[in-house]
């Protein structure tokens, strides 16, 4: 199996040459990721040649609506799904909001949507919110020793009032990999719409959505190496039964109606730079462009999950040995993204970012929005965990550095 040239991959990072990031480790990935040189530049070359309105007649604005465009069609392919289905927002919590107002015009009165706690709040909170217009909210909790959501339990829950079922690919504090196709057919086959988190996941390979079987998919893309951007992909059928919530002359646009604020032209376009990039890894690992997107896609996925794998086994062997520390989620690699939180007994979270920070070790800690889940867990969710989390381009010198610095400090 091909892997991962790590020398050139860091290459396309203008963060691994920036002066004042010389020595720095970072390991908040989750959190946000480096941009890749090619968004940086998009961005760039847009705010110098085409800042304007777009979708005017005049060149600058056509080119800048041209940008925008080519830039849905070609994350579109990359995801499996038609160009009508990818929607731009400002952020992930700000669609799922959107979603959650169309939602609350569409359902009914003792009407069931389920949640998990395991969830960021973006995808709990919001549909949460209904339970005020008379919409019964039900919870998928997770098991508080393993902190895992258990499919059985979903069975339990689902029935013939089940509207709505949201939960995540990936937890962006458990780290494991969920079997979405499974859950989503169980979802269907109850009548319902499942509504998807990928947030998590997408930084580690674009998904393919038409695939998963997700009615709504959602992901940010300043953790998937561009900008402050939210996509929502949604399903053409969804689309048509939830009432529009943008402007209403715009009521037969299938991408305005659920985006009432339009999001930065100038990211829109730099996702061009994000699938540049994803294009340029297949380009050097496999020659060439020779097959359509969607096998680019995997290959690339395939590729980035193979980098982290080998990295994350031997940095979750490390905790393991560790006394008095609680690791959260699975201790095995498979199925899960490098995305790895602990808690130490007797040991405040921020105490041990802040060692680390002292070594130019960037980590997280606090709850990262999974409030829920740390009352789940039994964890106070002031304190929160310790987060540790990588993507394909962190090196084994990076690596070394963090479980070096770690040792220390436990």
């Amino acid at each position: 199996m091909t892997e991962l040239d790590i020398n050139f991959v860091r290459g396309q990072f203008p963060a691994f040459s920036e002066p004042s990031l010389e020595g720095f480790a970072h390991f908040e990935n989750a959190g946000g990721s480096y941009a890749c040189g090619q968004a940086v530049n998009c961005l760039h070359r847009y705010y110098l040649e085409t800042k304007v309105q777009p979708y005017y007649g005049f060149e600058p604005s056509h080119n800048a609506g041209r940008q925008m465009d080519h830039a849905r069609e070609r994350m579109a392919k990359w995801l499996n799904v038609a160009t009508d289905e990818v929607h731009f927002g400002p952020s992930t919590s700000l669609n799922t909001y959107v979603i959650a107002q169309a939602l609350r015009q569409y359902l009914k009165a003792g009407d069931e949507v389920i949640v998990t706690n395991q969830d960021h709040e973006a995808n709990v909170g919001v549909w949460r919110s209904l339970e005020a217009d008379g919409i019964v909210i039900r919870e998928w909790q997770v098991d508080p020793e393993s902190a895992e959501l258990d499919s059985a339990q979903l069975d339990n829950l689902l029935n013939e009032r089940t509207r709505v079922v949201a939960f995540t690919h990936c937890s962006n504090i458990v780290g494991s990999m969920h079997p979405v196709r499974e859950w989503t057919e169980k979802v269907h086959a109850a009548g319902a719409m499942a509504i998807v988190d990928g947030v998590s996941y997408a930084g580690h390979g674009l998904p393919d959505i038409d695939a998963l079987g997700a009615d709504i998919y959602l992901f940010s893309l300043y953790k998937v190496y561009g900008p402050h951007l939210g996509v929502m992909v949604m399903r053409k059928a969804v689309n048509q039964q939830l009432p529009n919530q943008g402007h209403f002359f715009n009521v037969d646009q299938p991408t305005s109606r659920f985006t009432p604020a339009g999001p930065d032209h100038a990211q829109i376009a730099s996702v061009n730079g994000v699938i540049d990039y994803f294009e340029a890894v297949y380009s050097h690992h496999f020659g060439g462009n020779d097959v359509d997107e969607r096998q680019q896609a995997a290959a690339v996925l395939r590729l980035f999950q193979q980098a982290e794998h080998t990295k994350l086994q031997g940095l979750l062997d490390f905790l393991k040995q560790q006394q008095g520390l609680r690791l959260i989620g699975k201790e095995n690699a498979e199925n899960r993204a490098p995305t790895v939180s602990f808690t130490v007994e007797g040991r405040e979270p921020s105490e041990i970012a802040a060692e680390l920070a002292r070594q130019k070790i960037g980590i997280g800690n606090g709850n990262c929005y999974a409030y829920r889940l740390m009352g789940a867990l039994g964890i106070s969710p002031e304190q929160g965990v310790v987060r540790l989390s990588f993507v394909h381009y962190t090196n084994e010198e990076e690596l070394s550095r963090l479980i070096e610095a770690l040792d220390q400090a436990l």
